[in-house]
C-alpha cells in the first residue's frame, strides 16, 4: 500500500467517525433511514500523485490537489475512462442536436472564450487533456475547453448565431432547489438541497463528487462532471464556508460573446471569494449572460442565505437570516423576468416553472420549523402535480422531474416522453458544510430507476439514443466529505 493510501484510509476512518456523530445527532432517525456512509475498501481506491478516486453507490468520488497542471493531470489521469465514453456521447449527439460537428464547437470554444480566459484554468484543462491522454484517452486541451463550455457553445451561442439575433429560448428547465434558514429549520441553522435536470444522455455523467485543494484559494467540495473544473450541477461548499446551488433560468438566452464565460466566473468566485458579497463581486466581473442562474448561496460564518439572480443587463439580490429562497427556472425578480425573458411560466402551472414554484412554496410554509436533512431528501423526492392536484403523478410539473413520463397534453410547446428530468439529488446543512461534507443520491432522489432498454422500448422515437443511453438503477443516499476532516 502506498502513503498515499494509507493516509486516506487513515481520512476514511476519521470521516467515518465524524459521519457516525452527526447521524447520532438525528433525533430517532437510524442510520439505515439516513443512508450509507462513503467508506470505500483499500483495493477500490486509484491514486495518481496526489490525486484518488473510488466509486460508490452510483457516484465517483474524486480528490485532486496542488498546482493547476498537475491538479488537472490527476484530473484526466484518473477519469480517463468516463473521458473517453463522454466524447463519444458528446461528438454523437452534437451533431444529431444540432447538424454542426463537434470539431466545430471545439474551433469555436477557443475562439470565444479565449480572449478572456484565466492562466490558471487553462493550465488546468491542459493538465485534464494530457493526463487524460497518458492514461489512452487522446484529449486536446481545446476539447476540454468546449467541454466545459458545452452548455454555453449549444444552449446559447449556437442557437443565437442561427437565429441571427439573441433572442428567448423557454427551453431551459433545469433543476429544482430551495435554501431556509432560521424559523423555517428544525435547529435554526441552513438547510440546502437540489436535484440536477438535463438530458438523461448528459445527466447520467453528473455523478462526479469532485475535491479540489487547489495551491491557492479556498477548497472546493462539490457535484461535477468528468473534465469540469467548475460544478456545473451546480451544488458545493468551499473552504470559506460558502454554500453554494443554483437553478437555470428560463425564458433566458442573452449572450455577450466577448465576455468571460460563467465557467470560468464561478469557479474563481467559489475559489477566491471569502464571503457572499465577494461572490457576487466575481460572478458580475465580465459577466457574458452565459448560462444565467438564480444563485441560491449561503455563508455558514453568519447564518446568511442569498438569492442572486443573475441576467446579462439585470440582476437581483435578495437576502435573510430568517426565511428561505426556491429555485424553479422562473425568475422571481419582475425587473429581470419581463425585460430578459419570456415565456417564463411564472404564474402558469401547466409549465415545469409554475408548478414547481407554487409547491416549493407551499412545502416551505407548510413545514415551517421542521426542514432537515431528512425532510429536504423527502422534498427533492416529491411528485405532487399541483396543475392535476395529484399526489404522485411524476411528470414535467413535479419536484422531481420525469419528462420521460409526461405526454406534455396540457403544454405542448414540449415533445411527449422526453429523455429527460432530475438524475439525483443533494442535501446539505451548515454542520455538514463545515465537514465540507454532503448526502448525495444518484439516479432520483426517489429511488425511482430508469431502464434505458425498456424506455426505448415503449417510445421508439428517440431510438438514436439506443447505446448512448444508460441505466440509472436505484441507488441509497450516501454521505460523502472531503479528506483531512
Amino acid at each position: 500500500m502506498n502513503g498515499r493510501a494509507v493516509h486516506y484510509l487513515l481520512v476514511v476512518i476519521a470521516a467515518i467517525t465524524l459521519a457516525t456523530l452527526l447521524l447520532a445527532g438525528c433525533g430517532e432517525t437510524t442510520q439505515e433511514e439516513q443512508g450509507e456512509i462513503a467508506s470505500p475498501d483499500e483495493g477500490d481506491i486509484t491514486s495518481y500523485e496526489g490525486g484518488y478516486r473510488y466509486d460508490y453507490n452510483g457516484w465517483v468520488y474524486l480528490h485532486i490537489e496542488g498546482e493547476p497542471y498537475e491538479r488537472g493531470y490527476q484530473h484526466g489521469y484518473l477519469m480517463a475512462p468516463e473521458l473517453a465514453e463522454i466524447m463519444e456521447m458528446v461528438e454523437y449527439t452534437t451533431f444529431q442536436d444540432t447538424g454542426k460537428e463537434w470539431g466545430f464547437f471545439v474551433e469555436q470554444a477557443e475562439r470565444i472564450f479565449m480572449p478572456n480566459a484565466e492562466e490558471e484554468y487553462i493550465e488546468e484543462m491542459k493538465g485534464i487533456a494530457d493526463g487524460a491522454t497518458q492514461a489512452g484517452t487522446e484529449m486536446t486541451w481545446q476539447e476540454v475547453l468546449a467541454w466545459n463550455g458545452d452548455m454555453e457553445l449549444t444552449g446559447y451561442w449556437w442557437p443565437n448565431e442561427m437565429a441571427g439575433t439573441y433572442g428567448d429560448r423557454p427551453d431551459n428547465e433545469h433543476c429544482s432547489a430551495f435554501i431556509a434558514t432560521g424559523s423555517y429549520t428544525s435547529d435554526g441553522g441552513i438547510v440546502m438541497a437540489h436535484n440536477s435536470w438535463d438530458a438523461y444522455v448528459m445527466g447520467q455523467y453528473f455523478n462526479l463528487i469532485l475535491d479540489i485543494e487547489p495551491s491557492e484559494g479556498n477548497r472546493m467540495f462539490m457535484q461535477s462532471v468528468p473534465g469540469y473544473i467548475d460544478s456545473m450541477t451546480d451544488f458545493f461548499v468551499t473552504g470559506a464556508g460558502i454554500m453554494g446551488t443554483e437553478t437555470t433560468l428560463g425564458g433566458y438566452s442573452d449572450y455577450d460573446p466577448d465576455e468571460e464565460a460563467e465557467f470560468f466566473r464561478v469557479r474563481k468566485a467559489m475559489q477566491y471569494s471569502g464571503d457572499l458579497d465577494g461572490f457576487v463581486v466575481l460572478m458580475q466581473k465580465k459577466n457574458n449572460g452565459g448560462y444565467a442562474n438564480s444563485w441560491l448561496l449561503a455563508d455558514v460564518g453568519s447564518g446568511e442565505i442569498m438569492r442572486f439572480e443573475q441576467g446579462l443587463e439585470d440582476q437581483d439580490v435578495q437576502r435573510s437570516k430568517d426565511g428561505y429562497f426556491v429555485g424553479c427556472n422562473t425568475p422571481f425578480d419582475p425587473e429581470l423576468r419581463n425585460l430578459e425573458c419570456s415565456d417564463t411560466g411564472y404564474f402558469d402551472i401547466r409549465t415545469p416553472m409554475g408548478a414547481r414554484r407554487v409547491r416549493l412554496t407551499q412545502l416551505m410554509e407548510d413545514n415551517r420549523g421542521s426542514i432537515d436533512i431528512e425532510l429536504a431528501k423527502e422534498i427533492l423526492a416529491d411528485h405532487y402535480d399541483v396543475y392535476l392536484d395529484e399526489a404522485d403523478n411524476p411528470c414535467s410539473r413535479t419536484i422531481e422531474g420525469h419528462y420521460e413520463l409526461d405526454p406534455f397534453e396540457y403544454w405542448q410547446a414540449r415533445m411527449p416522453f422526453q429523455p429527460s428530468g432530475a438524475v439525483d439529488g443533494k442535501v446539505m446543512d451548515g454542520e455538514l458544510a463545515r465537514s465540507m461534507s454532503f448526502w448525495a443520491r444518484f439516479g432520483n432522489s426517489s429511488g425511482m430507476p430508469f431502464v434505458a432498454a425498456e424506455y426505448l422500448e415503449k417510445q421508439p422515437q428517440f431510438d438514436y439514443l439506443e447505446g448512448y443511453l444508460k441505466d440509472r438503477p436505484t441507488q441509497p443516499w450516501t454521505l460523502f466529505s472531503a479528506e483531512n476532516l
